[in-house]
């Protein structure tokens, strides 16, 4: 099996070199299978979204359209490619179903300038599991995820929250890559060749 991770900022690219990956990978047999994520019910661009990105990808492409955040992994075969798009809405799901666990309402009802109690237990039962499984899993996987942290402290809990999440999710999964890119403007930036620790400058 192979791990890659793609991250980028939005528009950078990164998609686009999942599905060029993707296509080197079914030249190969692979058969690939794309997990993408959203509630339809107040999520009314998720529809137009899943279909935009369908239409880009190579006909026999299977695709899940996942409307929570674990029950989706039945559905992926255990040898296939599996192409995540992307990690940063999955994260963004399971932080709904947190907060839904946790109190009445969905995350519009939750209180802008706090989490609920128990949030952070509840979102890590859902996740980690799930990371896990995206490192371990015996057939190829490519992940696509948004690079966050580099703009303004988000205002609200449930913003900073989602940032943090999402960090820390990708330095589990380029921890244990295989390949691991920063899509910048479409262009690609390796990760893995730059250096994990600090030295000092040499006289």
């Amino acid at each position: 099996m192979a791990l890659v991770v793609i991250t980028g900022g939005a528009r950078s690219g990164k998609s686009g070199a999942a599905v060029q990956l993707g296509r080197v990978r079914m030249l190969d047999g692979a058969l690939v299978t794309v997990a993408v994520f959203g509630r339809e019910s107040i999520d009314a661009e998720f529809v137009l979204r899943v279909d935009a990105h369908r239409a880009s990808r190579p006909e026999g492409w299977n695709t899940i359209e996942a409307r929570d955040s674990r029950s989706w992994i039945d559905s992926v075969p255990d040898d296939g490619l599996l192409i995540i798009d992307c990690l940063g809405t999955w994260v963004g799901l399971a932080m709904e179903e947190a907060f839904d666990s946790c109190m009445s309402g969905g995350l519009g009802s939750a209180p802008a300038d706090s989490l609920p109690t128990g949030f952070s237990e509840e979102f890590e039962a859902r996740t980690t599991p799930v990371i896990d499984w995206l490192v371990s899993r015996a057939g190829d996987t490519i992940v696509v995820t948004n690079e966050v942290g580099d703009g303004v402290v988000p205002e609200f809990a449930s913003g900073r929250f989602f940032r943090d999440e999402l960090a820390r999710a990708n330095r589990t999964l380029v921890a244990s890559a295989d390949s691991a890119y920063l899509c910048v403007c479409g262009r690609l930036l390796d990760l893995l060749k730059l250096p994990v620790d600090v030295s000092w400058p040499e006289d």
